[in-house]
């Protein structure tokens, strides 16, 4: 059973999520928030698996309250974004949220989300990809040599481009003809490698490098 918390400052939105958790098998909903300051105090008190974190909210944001949930070192945090409003999206992920979910993404969609977070995995919408790693800025050439020293395998690289491109393990798997334990074998090797802890920060990295284009 997953324990889901949300906080958005919209009542409806809350309204609809709220019977989604409800509804649907393995999950619990453990709570609601209006605001950053009462989702913090929830997840506190309630400990939940997951907590989504609209980004923009009156009072205490999104931001400052995924800095307080993740301090507690129980809950793992979903940013709910919209495309007009990724601001804060690189300080999110440097503070070690899981996942970015847009708020009109489909009810299946958010529980694959969940479902992919709650699993120990991190979760970026493949909208949100691009907007997301633009915030890190252009390759740089230094780390590319940084990069290409800790000897990462042809096959290693393909398999970073397509997460990049938001592709789960099974599009990944049936991109590069493989099957889908050797793409998480590939992915566990790639996080030893790179000291790196989710797909996220594996692609952030790989972006940094320049490696996230074909060579020509």
């Amino acid at each position: 059973m997953i324990s889901v918390l949300l906080a958005d400052d919209d009542a409806r939105f809350r309204a609809a999520y709220r019977k989604l958790f409800e509804r649907t098998d393995g999950f619990r909903f453990a709570g609601e928030a209006a605001d950053g300051d009462e989702a913090a105090r929830l997840a506190e008190s309630r400990k939940p698996d997951i907590a989504l974190l609209d980004v923009q909210m009156p009072g205490t944001d999104g931001l400052s309250a995924a800095r307080r949930v993740l301090a507690g070192g129980v809950t793992r945090v979903i940013m709910l974004t919209t495309f007009d409003l990724d601001d804060y999206l690189y300080e999110a992920l440097t503070l070690g949220v899981s996942g970015f979910l847009l708020k009109n993404a489909a009810p299946e969609e958010v529980l694959h989300a969940v479902r992919t977070v709650h699993a120990g995995h991190a979760m970026l919408a493949p909208e949100v990809t691009a907007r997301v790693l633009q915030r890190f800025g252009p390759p740089r050439p230094a780390d590319r040599h940084a990069f290409a020293a800790r000897v990462l395998s042809e096959r290693e690289l393909q398999v970073i481009r397509l997460v990049a491109r938001g592709y789960s393990n099974q599009r990944i798997a049936d991109e590069l003809f493989l099957s889908v334990e050797t793409v998480r074998t590939y992915l566990r090797r790639m996080f030893l490698k790179l000291d790196v802890n989710d797909r996220t920060h594996l692609a952030v990295l790989a972006h940094r490098a320049g490696l996230l284009h074909e060579p020509r």
